[in-house]
């Protein structure tokens, strides 16, 4: 059994405090694997009943099922990382790729979106940071912000960005793109950020837990298989433009009547 097709069938039935243990379990399944139910409820400040009761609701019979199905597919992911990228057919990909797509907009929390689009409300200038083939989907993300007019910053080089981070402000709000979420550059970046300006911060990062992830006033993650041709990375980014749109539409839905004008087709 692979947990992630265990829990997805009812993610959408959680309420707004299970969505946060699922948050939780799903950035840290490598640390949840080996500890008790005990220790788990602890470090996510519920009882242990009502830790169980969540496992029960995701799909799990009890907390050992929850546990040994988190180490097989943490193995599992393991032994696929040792293979090649397409051991699987084009078939079977297409259908891996839309699972993948499907899932990361499902766990979405809607509330984070919300608070997202309340934040955009003020009219903050978008700060944008991201490096080599996230760089395009900034760039897109650019465009999305900028036609529905905000002022957007989207350093593109390291020297521009060290000059750039200076100018970021507490009312603004700052994305940052990065599957991995272990760069040294963004680490330090956010270091700076939390403890010298406090601007929003928001990331967009792996399903795995990551520095980058937990630094984070929010996060947005995905689900995708890494692929790589001729060492170049060739991994599916959809799922970052789902949220990225995700984030606009939200914004525009709440927007006060009449401030924009959209056409549908």
């Amino acid at each position: 059994m692979d947990f992630f097709e265990v829990v997805n069938p009812h993610v959408p039935e959680l309420t707004k405090n299970e969505h946060l243990l699922f948050d939780y379990v799903v950035k840290n399944l490598n640390a949840i694997k080996n500890k008790s139910i005990r220790e788990i409820s602890d470090d996510c400040f519920v009882s242990t009943t009502t830790f169980l009761r969540f496992v029960r609701k995701i799909g799990f019979s009890g907390y050992s099922e929850f546990t040994t199905v988190i180490k097989y597919t943490l193995l599992n992911q393991t032994i696929q990382e040792k293979a090649s990228p397409f051991v699987v057919s084009q078939k079977d990909y297409r259908e891996e790729y839309l699972k993948n797509i499907n899932e990361s907009v499902r766990v979405i929390d809607t509330q984070k979106l919300i608070t997202v689009a309340e934040y955009l409300k003020s009219k903050p200038i978008i700060y944008l940071f991201a490096k080599g083939m996230n760089k395009q989907l900034m760039n897109y993300a650019k465009y999305l912000f900028v036609a529905a007019g905000f002022l957007v910053v989207f350093p593109d080089d390291h020297p521009t960005r060290k000059v750039v981070q200076k100018q970021i402000t507490s009312k603004d709000i700052v994305f940052v793109l990065t599957y991995q979420g272990k760069d040294e550059e963004w680490i330090h970046l956010m270091q700076y950020l939390k403890n010298k300006i406090q601007p929003l911060v928001v990331s967009l990062t792996g399903a795995d837990n990551n520095v980058v992830q937990n630094m984070s006033d929010i996060n947005f993650y995905v689900f995708t298989d890494e692929l790589f041709l001729n060492k170049m990375e060739i991994t599916s980014h959809i799922s970052i433009i789902a949220i990225l749109e995700l984030i606009l539409y939200q914004y525009l839905e709440s927007a006060d009547d009449g401030e924009y004008h959209l056409v549908f087709r």
